[in-house]
């Protein structure tokens, strides 16, 4: 006879906590969780956060000379509908985060959003098109992303000191 599991395997536990969305007024569901959780790991308003990644998409789209940035169009500048990895790494090198890659190519996934597989402190948690936030192994984010502990983690910025 076979059990379900009742509980996830990534042992992760988990906040619900959007960063200080709803109190910025916004509500329903956007892919916004660049905003989110930059807000959540330095403790800036949402509403910073986001108007600093508005600007910064709408710069990227107007000023870069690359393939990417002449296909976006002007209603992709929101961050509510993401923002790209070039302007992520920028703003967060601007912060004074700094990446460490957990993946890379031809390896696999060797990290998964497990508790033990990630170290301690504050991280900004690169996955599978989607950015969250783990604190001593405290997962901070509006849902459950960790798949159970399967998820790949590409990455994790972490404040510089």
């Amino acid at each position: 006879m076979f059990f379900k599991r009742l509980f996830s395997r990534s042992n992760l536990k988990l906040e619900v906590d959007d960063g200080g969305r709803a109190a910025a007024g916004y509500k329903g569901q956007a892919g916004d969780c660049v905003v989110r959780s930059i807000s959540i790991v330095t403790g800036m308003p949402y509403q910073k956060v986001y108007d600093d990644l508005f600007k910064a998409n709408e710069e990227f789209r107007n000023t870069s000379r690359t393939k990417l940035a002449r296909s976006l169009k002007q209603k992709n500048d929101s961050p509510r509908s993401g923002t790209h990895r070039v302007v992520l790494k920028k703003y967060l090198a601007q912060l004074g985060f700094q990446w460490t890659p957990t993946m890379f190519v031809g390896q696999g996934c060797k990290v998964h959003l497990k508790k033990e597989e990630l170290p301690n402190g504050t991280l900004l948690v690169s996955c599978s098109k989607h950015i969250t936030v783990v604190k001593e192994g405290v997962l901070h984010d509006t849902h459950d992303c960790s798949r159970n502990g399967t998820r790949c983690v590409y990455g994790y910025w972490t404040k510089a000191n």
